[in-house]
């Protein structure tokens, strides 16, 4: 009986001790589950959603690196297109970061956006410091309607680097655009900041756009009702042979917010796809009544100006952009000027 009682003992202790250790075991808790970023793909490639939101986001841009050659071609890169100026250095050499973020969901009321664009330069000139920042785009856009700093219809140009059809046309603006498809209608009231003869002018903007196979055709006209001025312009796209086929054409009542350099011009360009890699763009283009800069009359002078412009794509995300023109004007030297261009997007 007393080794039984000490064996049935001896058991009880050792449960009693494995008991109290398994109640002082450490439990470990389980992971939260991961959520991985997800691909978007309702509004094209590039998007992804962001976490825990329905929003989906995608992030673009480029590195640029550029060397213009020419008179003034030290401003050239801040005012491309336009007539030549005064002289300053006959080359330049600036690099450029340019990055954006698109923002989009669907709403009941058709597509949200939330977009915004900078641009970082860097330059040694002494007159603007080693670099500096941009706002390129900063809008919003829901459905058709669109407000915000954005760049006007007017900014559309031809293929190549050889023609200029409007002024710097970037606002703070509110516009509505119709998409039919093959049929666009739009409006836009414009602040004209800096451009008129007050500090905030406004300036109305519409546009008709259609398209029919490979054949496109632009009509948008400008009102400055600072100036009350105005301009009216056509573009004619068509895909002809183994390129594209562009002519254009303006006529302004004055010089205004929209287009000042010339009571009416007429331009025209051929990009040839030579290869799948190297594109060749001939250009041409005609001013009549230069205005030589003035705010309120054109002057009886013409120009006229001609070039070509390569495009070579290196690899993926990766190309090279050559422009070589040639300008004569009345009352200016003719001028020969351009750039060399290395761009990889992202």
């Amino acid at each position: 009986m007393n080794i039984k009682s000490l064996l049935l003992g001896s058991a009880a202790a050792l449960a009693a001790v494995s008991g109290a250790q398994a109640a002082d075991a450490i439990v470990a808790a389980e992971p939260e589950p991961m959520e991985y970023v997800r691909v978007c793909d309702a509004f094209g490639t590039g998007y992804f959603y962001i976490p825990g939101t329905e929003t989906c986001l995608k992030i673009g841009g480029f590195i640029r690196v550029q060397g213009s050659f020419g008179e003034d071609a030290a401003d050239s890169r801040y005012n491309q297109g336009n007539l030549r100026g005064q002289s300053t250095s006959d080359w330049d050499v600036f690099s450029r970061a340019y990055i954006s973020f698109d923002a989009k969901s669907d709403t009941e009321y058709g597509t949200l956006t939330g977009f915004f664009a900078a641009e970082f330069n860097a330059d040694n000139d002494t007159d603007i410091g080693d670099s500096f920042i941009d706002v390129d785009e900063a809008y919003i856009q829901l459905g058709g309607l669109k407000a915000g700093f954005f760049y006007n219809w007017w900014d559309k140009g031809l293929n190549g680097e050889t023609d200029s059809l409007g002024n710097f046309t970037e606002f703070n603006s509110i516009a509505y655009l119709y998409d039919g498809g093959s049929f666009q209608a739009g409006l836009s009231v414009d602040e004209l900041e800096g451009t008129s003869t007050k500090s905030n002018g406004v300036g109305v903007s519409g546009i008709v756009s259609a398209s029919l196979g490979g054949v496109s055709f632009d009509l948008l006209g400008g009102y400055d009702s600072e100036l009350e001025e105005g301009a009216i312009r056509a573009l004619l796209s068509a895909d002809l042979g183994p390129g594209v086929f562009q002519v254009a054409g303006i006529w302004a009542s004055n010089p205004n917010a929209y287009w000042e350099k010339s009571e009416w011009t007429v331009a025209a360009s051929y990009r040839f796809n030579a290869t799948d890699k190297l594109a060749i763009t001939p250009g041409v283009q005609y001013f009549d009544n230069l205005s030589h800069g003035s705010l309120t009359d054109f002057s009886g002078d013409d120009a006229w100006r001609a070039g070509v412009t390569l495009d070579y794509k290196i690899t993926e995300g990766l190309a090279t952009r050559v422009s070589v023109q040639y300008e004569d004007a009345d009352g200016e030297q003719d001028q020969v000027f351009g750039f060399v261009r290395l761009q990889r997007d992202f």
